[in-house]
């Protein structure tokens, strides 16, 4: 198991770090689900390959007869239809085998807060999330890669406590800030840089010195 102090890691990474199509597809996935970096992508990947594992398990217990296998397989099928990756009635374990890293990736909660219409984009979406502003049946939380159960769906909210709960708050997706209200009092005066305003004088003073000069009277002659 090794020391609890340093957990072994959710995923592997590719045993052949520079493939261009991979790289390639990678990066088109991370931009299209707003994703850190390529490591939750791979955690994605685990998770379904470790259901894959154990679907094709469970089919080669089950060609034996082993009676335990159809109750795990039926006890599977129906938690990943809680968790929203398969239909609740009629799967089977050959429909495990289907899915893509992009069935897990849909039921991320960055992704189901983007598409609830809570934040405009999938950025903002994982900022809401890591500052606390999303909950989930009461319940804040802020790790931006949960899984949400199809049961949750409808209960991601705005965190009451939050002030972007407030439907007039300029975060939100769809809605403007309140325009002041209009009042008799005058428009404030443009404060400007008291250097201009010194240049601006002088250059006044001079003006009205030349056009005063004009109406001096003249000097008799003697």
């Amino acid at each position: 198991m090794g020391d609890p102090k340093f957990p072994r890691r959710s995923f592997d990474a590719p045993s052949h770090p520079w493939r261009g199509e991979r790289i390639k597809a990678e990066t088109e996935t991370c931009k299209l689900y707003g994703l850190k970096s390529k490591r939750e992508l791979w955690k994605a990947q685990a998770t379904l390959r470790k259901l894959r594992t154990q679907s094709k398990n469970l089919q080669a217990r089950i060609r034996t007869d082993d009676p335990q296998a159809e109750l795990e397989s039926e006890l599977m099928l129906n938690k990943m239809g809680r968790m929203g990756l398969l239909p609740m009635d009629g799967s089977t374990l050959d429909d495990v085998l289907g899915l893509t890293p992009e069935a897990i990736l849909n039921r991320r909660l960055q992704t189901m807060v983007q598409r609830k219409g809570l934040a405009t984009t999938l950025k903002q979406a994982r900022q809401f999330i890591v500052h606390g502003h999303v909950t989930i049946d009461g319940r804040k939380v802020t790790i931006p890669g949960y899984l949400v159960k199809r049961a949750e769906e409808d209960k991601i909210v705005f965190n009451p406590h939050s002030p972007i709960a407030n439907e007039l708050h300029p975060l939100r997706g769809g809605s403007n800030p309140v325009a002041p209200a209009a009042t008799s009092e005058p428009a404030p005066r443009e404060v400007k840089n008291p250097k201009e305003e010194k240049v601006g004088k002088k250059i006044k003073n001079i003006e009205g010195e030349d056009e005063g000069s004009d109406d001096l009277p003249e000097r008799e002659e003697e």
